[in-house]
């Protein structure tokens, strides 16, 4: 028998002997893998690794990674230091490594799945992203964390003999539930015991996202996410899992779409065009209305969207359209973004921002109307349409090498067409 192996029967002995059970080894709850809650939420697993959130910490976010290697360092090194401080970025992308001020995120599986299982659900009350020193608590910061799962609601205590892990896997059979206090055995694995209490307070609010989706703030003031103003701002009521985390088959949907989502960008809101002849000119008009709580678009400050509008002749040549390269330039109306500038007033990347230029961006529940006069001559479709980019383009073209195409290519998420 190997030395290490002697000292590891040792312990389990002298705990035994001491009346510990093994489960006090067992190993920290913000340690654990999702791979672990796979054994038995199949369903939800699969829909949470093809989230953004499971993506989210720099070794895995392509566009996230670029920034943070760039501001920050290597996301596989331990010390890492942001302006001699530990990087605020991985209390969000990062929160369990966050947990332990480490910045080596390959070093633990629950460190580089980013916003993995138990990131959510040890999270017990949202203190708020603002300190009492008027600071800003993102992140991890902005909540007290549990060392015991948090749910939507918890067990019922006389069930403890079989029931369904978690009232979750979706897939109607009876397994041996570790959220009740005990350690099982299941599938050939030993689960460790991790107990769940009911939280909804948390759960079934918005505490569950502000403390990352609420607001972001550079050293000097500048504002770059702003989600949670935008939503007080627009006086919604609705939760954001109602749209986000919708229920499906009678399970909580943890693929959380959003900005990466094609489906949940076409869905947020209303695109149409209508065009009326007068003399020799048509009188067209595009409409968008943003049917979300927040402003369209959200998030990251270099997500953009823009029309494109063309007329057609019967052989369906472009005869006319709204711009030819791009409309921040062309059509400045037709280009809804929130720009960001340098000292001397010059658009520029969030890493060197100064101050605030144009927020042109459709806010929550608004609706705006673009108008055009396109010759009539030869005309007999116009045609509208909305293309999303998760990127500047500038950004589009210095990463259009070294992102997937799907991250450097404009979206199209709407389009309407009319016939003359």
């Amino acid at each position: 028998m190997g030395r290490f192996k002697k000292i590891g029967v040792a312990l389990l002995f002298l705990c035994g002997w001491l009346g510990f059970s093994s489960t006090a080894l067992a190993e920290a709850i913000h340690h654990i893998s999702s791979d672990t809650c796979k054994t038995c939420h199949k369903a939800i697993y699969k829909q949470w690794k093809g989230s953004m959130h499971s993506q989210s910490a720099a070794v895995k976010d392509p566009i996230h990674g670029a920034f943070y290697g760039k501001v920050v360092g290597d996301p596989t090194k331990e010390g890492v230091k942001l302006k001699g401080k530990y990087p605020i970025c991985l209390q969000c992308h990062a929160p369990n490594a966050a947990r332990d001020k480490t910045t080596k995120l390959d070093a633990k599986p629950a460190y580089s799945e980013g916003i993995n299982c138990v990131a959510c659900h040890t999270l017990s009350v949202f203190k708020g992203t603002t300190g009492k020193d008027g600071k800003q608590k993102l992140g991890m910061m902005a909540y007290k964390t549990a060392d015991t799962l948090q749910g939507p609601k918890g067990f019922k205590t006389e069930f403890k003999t079989e029931d369904m892990f978690g009232d979750a896997s979706g897939e109607g059979d009876s397994k041996p539930n570790p959220h009740l206090g005990d350690a099982v055995e299941l599938d050939g694995k030993t689960i460790q015991s991790m107990p769940m209490s009911g939280n909804p307070q948390l759960l079934k609010s918005n505490d569950a996202c502000m403390g990352c989706h609420d607001k972001r703030a550079r050293g000097n003031g500048v504002a770059l996410c702003i989600t949670g103003k935008e939503y007080a701002k627009g006086g919604a009521r609705v939760a954001c899992t109602s749209c986000h985390m919708p229920v499906n088959q009678g399970l909580t949907d943890h693929s959380m779409g959003g900005g990466h989502d094609q489906a949940m960008l076409e869905k947020g809101f209303i695109f149409s065009v209508t065009s009326n002849k007068s003399g020799g000119i048509l009188r067209t008009r595009v409409t968008l209305e943003n049917k979300l709580p927040h402003s369209l678009p959200t998030g990251a400050p270099f997500r953009n969207i823009y029309v494109k509008l063309t007329a057609h002749d019967d052989s369906g040549n472009v005869v006319w359209q709204n711009f030819k390269d791009h409309p921040v330039t062309e059509d400045p109306k037709a280009y809804f973004n929130y720009e960001l500038l340098d000292a001397e007033g010059v658009h520029t990347s969030p890493p060197t921002s100064k101050s605030v230029g144009a927020d042109n961006r459709l806010d929550a529940f608004e609706t705006r109307t673009l108008e055009y006069d396109i010759p009539a001559k030869s005309v007999t479709l116009v045609r509208g349409e909305l293309f999303y980019n998760l990127l500047w383009p500038e950004l589009q073209k210095a990463f259009k090498d070294k992102f997937p195409q799907p991250l450097t290519t404009p979206q199209s998420i709407a389009f309407s067409e009319v016939k003359i």
